[in-house]
């Protein structure tokens, strides 16, 4: 009977295979064998088809049987058998890559592909799970007001890579910006300084083309993280495929791209405004007017981008890291502060200053 999961397993031993990042290819963890991913995508197509095939009604009622919620509450839960193992998996109804948490087998939902939530793009891992330990431990340097004992002695308790849906927009934007601007000669005229103000009225207009912005796509993803950790080099992108999946977590978007164009019109404009003041020099003041930036949209493309996500707790409290999973960029939400290091830093600081102006002063005494 079809399974509405898909184990990806070697075809040479059944082990479990997972996407190597390093060798941009598939490998089994028990005989070590490596596939391409043209090869796992023939191999798995018949499989991933007739997963998409079954009822999703089973899973949902299996859910709500098996957490003893209502129908509402379990709604938004699935409950599917792992096709290696036979265990249960409990999933939220987003969730689209996943591993078995008792044999550890790669697990992918077919079904969160279909129509229009197959995503057009997708950007491989090229940074394993030790790239983000050691980020992280390069990242607490040169912050000299970390509690020691959270860059020195704190664990990180959770460490998972994510291709996390965004969406990518196309188009173009027209800005029309007016400007005060003005021109200060200064010259001498006997033993007065002559000051002449030239004023301007300042114009620029012009088309700025924009592709591939992009928005994080997932409510679960706070979207200054994801802001922070571009940009992505779209010369890696590839067309989609779930042989890229195994070994990492994924969640189709739950967010439209209409919910999302906003940041992105916002993003663009910024950038038309930025891009079209680099134009105005030789002026030594310009004072906006108008700054009128009309957004024309194009195309809208869905693609999973990856991501490591590392997270932590200190005094109780829980502490987000998220590491660009292709370009090795590491941010953080927030960081903890010693306050008494900032305290005896000031303190230094002000006893400097004091003793400097106290030489200074006794010089010109």
């Amino acid at each position: 009977m079809p399974n509405k999961l898909t184990n990806y397993q070697c075809p040479n031993c059944n082990g479990p295979l997972k996407y190597d990042p390093k060798l941009q290819k598939l490998k089994c963890d028990q005989c070590g064998s490596t596939f391409t991913i043209e090869q796992i995508t023939a191999q798995f197509a018949e499989q991933n088809a007739e997963a998409v095939s079954v009822d999703d009604a089973a899973a949902q009622a299996g859910a709500a049987e098996t957490l003893q919620w209502s129908a509402e509450e379990a709604s938004h839960m699935r409950a599917y058998n792992c096709p290696s193992c036979g265990a249960q998996l409990i999933t939220d109804d987003t969730t689209a890559a996943t591993a078995c948490p008792y044999c550890g087998n790669p697990t992918v939902i077919p079904s969160q592909f279909e129509g229009s939530y197959k995503p057009d793009w997708i950007i491989p891992f090229r940074k394993q799970k030790k790239d983000a330990t050691d980020a992280i431990r390069q990242f607490y340097k040169g912050k000299p007001f970390l509690p020691k004992t959270f860059s020195e002695e704190n664990h990180i308790e959770e460490i998972k890579g994510v291709y996390v849906p965004f969406w990518m927009y196309d188009g173009s934007a027209y800005a029309n910006m007016q400007y005060h601007g003005t021109r200060m000669e200064t010259y001498h005229q006997g033993d007065d300084i002559v000051t002449i103000t030239s004023h301007y009225q300042v114009g620029r207009q012009g088309t700025i083309n924009y592709q591939k912005v992009p928005a994080d796509a997932s409510s679960k993803m706070p979207n200054d993280l994801m802001d922070s950790i571009e940009p992505f080099d779209y010369n890696d992108i590839k067309p989609f495929s779930m042989s890229y999946l195994p070994g990492f977590l994924a969640n189709r978007y739950d967010e439209t791209y209409q919910q999302n164009e906003n940041r992105a019109d916002t993003r663009v404009k910024n950038t038309a405004i930025e891009k079209i003041s680099e134009t105005l020099i030789g002026y030594s003041s310009l004072i906006p007017q108008v700054q009128d930036v009309s957004i024309h949209p194009g195309l809208v493309h869905y693609a999973f981008l990856p991501v490591w996500l590392l997270s932590t707790k200190y005094h109780g409290k829980v502490y987000l890291f998220a590491m660009n999973g292709q370009t090795g960029k590491m941010v953080s939400d927030n960081l903890p502060l010693d306050f008494g290091k900032m305290i005896l830093t000031f303190l230094i600081l002000t006893l400097i200053i004091a003793v400097i102006a106290w030489f200074l002063v006794g010089m010109l005494l």
